[in-house]
C-alpha cells in the first residue's frame, strides 16, 4: 500500500509539471540573472560613479565585485535552506531579496547606498543560481537532465554577449536607474512565473532540519582534502584576473581605447570566445581529461601573458587594439576550457556531501578571488599592463595550486592498488 501511496505521488508530481521546453526556458532565466545583472550594468558605470559621487575614478569598479560578495555569502546559505524549507520558498525568497537590492540601487542617492543595494542583490541572486540545479535534479536524470542543462547552459552562456548591449540601448532612452528598473521587472516576471505555474519538488518528508553546523563542517571538509582545497584554490585563482577585467572591462575598452558605443561588441566578442570554449569541454574533456585539460589550459594562460606582456609593457601605454583582442581571445577560450573543469575536479573527493560541498567550494574560491580581482582592477592605470601582468600571476597559480592538487590524487590511486594487490 505505502508502495502504491509512493508511485500515485510520484506520478502526480510529474503530471503537474511544466512541460519540459517551459522547464527549460524557466530554468534558463533564473541561471542566467547572475550574467545579466553583472554585465548589463558595465556600460552605465561612469554615469552611476558621477551622479553618485564616487570619490576616485576606479572606486565604480566595485559595483561588479560586491554583486559577487553577495553571491559569495548568500550560495552557503541557500542550498541547507532549500533543503529544508522546499525548492520554491528558497527560489522565491532569493528573488525577493533580489528585487530589494534592486529598488535599493534605483532609489540610490549615494555610492554607499548604491554599494549595498548591489550586496543585497547578491545575497538573493544565490537562491536561484544554486537552488535551480537541485531543482532540475528533482525532476529529470541522466541524459534528459543533461539535455536540459546544456540548454540552460547555453543561455547563460549568450547573456554576456548581448546583456551590455541591452544596458546601452536602456542608457540611450532613458538613464542608469532604468536598468536597475529593467531588473526588477525581469525578476518579478521569474518570481511569479515560478511561484504561479511550477510546482514544488521536494515533498515534504524529504525535507532535513536547516544545521547550519553542515555548512561548517562541509567548509573543514574542503580545508582539510588536499584534492578539494588544491582544485579549490585554482578556481579562486583562475576567477580572480577574470573579476578584475570584468570590473575594468569598460575603462578599457571605452576610456584606454576610446570603442564609446562599440564597447558591447568586443566586450560580447570575448563573452563568445569564452563560451564557445566552454561548450566545446564537453566533448574535449572526454577525450584529454580533467587534469590534463586543465593544466594545458591554466600553462596557456600564464606563457601567452607573459609573452604578451613584454611588446605591451614596451609599447609604453597601449598595445593596438586589433593585437589586444587577438591575445585576449586566445586567453578567454583557454579560461573557458578551464572553469568548466576545476569545479568538478574540486567536487571529486566531496561526493558524500556534494549539496554543501558545493556550495563550500564555490563560496572559497569566490572569497578568494574578490580581494585578489578587486585588487587588480583597482590598480587600473589607463593601460592594459596590470591586467596582463595579472592573467599571467594567477595563470601560473592556477597551474601550481593544480600540480599541488595532483599529489593528493597520486597518493589516493597509490592507496587504491595496494588495497587491490
Amino acid at each position: 500500500m505505502l508502495r502504491f501511496n509512493k508511485d500515485a505521488m510520484t506520478l502526480k508530481a510529474r503530471d503537474s509539471a511544466l512541460h519540459y521546453g517551459e522547464f527549460i526556458v524557466l530554468v534558463a532565466l533564473l541561471m542566467s540573472l547572475v550574467q545579466l545583472a553583472t554585465t548589463t550594468v558595465l556600460p552605465a558605470l561612469p554615469a552611476i560613479g558621477a551622479d553618485l559621487g564616487a570619490a576616485r575614478h576606479n572606486e565604480v569598479q566595485y559595483i561588479v565585485p560586491v554583486l559577487y560578495l553577495g553571491l559569495g555569502l548568500g550560495q552557503v546559505a541557500f542550498g541547507p535552506l532549500s533543503d529544508s524549507i522546499g525548492r520554491k520558498p528558497a527560489i522565491c525568497f532569493g528573488l525577493t531579496l533580489f528585487m530589494a537590492g534592486c529598488v535599493m540601487s534605483l532609489i540610490a542617492s549615494s555610492f554607499e547606498l548604491m554599494i549595498a543595494g548591489r550586496v543585497v542583490q547578491g545575497v538573493g541572486i544565490a537562491g536561484p543560481r544554486i537552488v535551480v540545479v537541485a531543482l532540475v535534479r528533482d525532476q529529470y536524470q541522466g541524459r534528459r537532465m543533461a539535455r536540459l542543462m546544456s540548454f540552460a547552459m547555453a543561455v547563460y552562456v549568450l547573456v554576456p554577449t548581448i546583456a551590455p548591449a541591452l544596458g546601452q540601448a536602456i542608457l540611450w532612452m532613458g538613464d542608469w536607474r532604468d536598468i536597475f528598473a529593467a531588473f526588477l521587472g525581469v525578476s518579478m516576471v521569474a518570481f511569479a512565473w515560478l511561484a504561479i505555474r511550477q510546482p514544488e519538488t521536494l515533498p515534504p518528508e524529504r525535507r532535513r532540519p536547516l544545521m547550519p553546523r553542515a555548512v561548517g563542517g562541509a567548509v573543514l571538509e574542503v580545508l582539510k582534502l588536499r584534492a578539494a582545497l588544491g582544485y579549490t584554490v585554482a578556481t579562486g585563482c583562475a576567477f580572480a584576473p577574470i573579476l578584475a577585467y570584468m570590473s575594468s572591462a569598460q575603462q578599457i575598452f571605452q576610456q584606454a581605447y576610446t570603442t564609446g558605443a562599440l564597447f558591447p561588441l568586443y566586450f560580447g566578442i570575448l563573452a563568445v570566445a569564452f563560451g564557445g570554449a566552454s561548450l566545446a569541454n564537453g566533448r574535449l574533456v572526454i577525450k584529454h581529461g580533467m587534469r590534463r585539460l586543465s593544466k594545458a589550459a591554466a600553462l596557456s594562460i600564464a606563457v601567452v601573458s607573459a609573452i604578451a606582456w613584454v611588446p605591451a609593457f614596451a609599447v609604453g601605454s597601449l598595445p593596438p587594439l586589433w593585437l589586444f583582442m587577438t591575445y585576449m581571445v586566445v586567453v578567454f577560450v583557454c579560461f573557458g576550457l578551464l572553469f568548466g573543469n576545476l569545479n568538478a575536479l574540486a567536487m571529486e573527493p566531496l561526493g558524500h556531501i556534494a549539496g554543501v560541498g558545493a556550495a563550500a567550494v564555490t563560496s572559497i574560491a569566490t572569497f578568494i578571488a574578490l580581494p585578489l580581482g578587486t585588487f587588480v582592477g583597482q590598480s587600473f592605470d589607463g593601460t592594459v599592463h596590470t591586467q596582463i601582468a595579472a592573467f599571467a600571476l594567477f595563470g601560473a597559480a592556477s597551474f601550481t595550486a593544480m600540480r599541488w592538487a595532483e599529489g593528493a590524487d597520486r597518493r589516493r590511486a597509490a592507496d587504491s592498488q595496494d588495497t587491490r594487490r
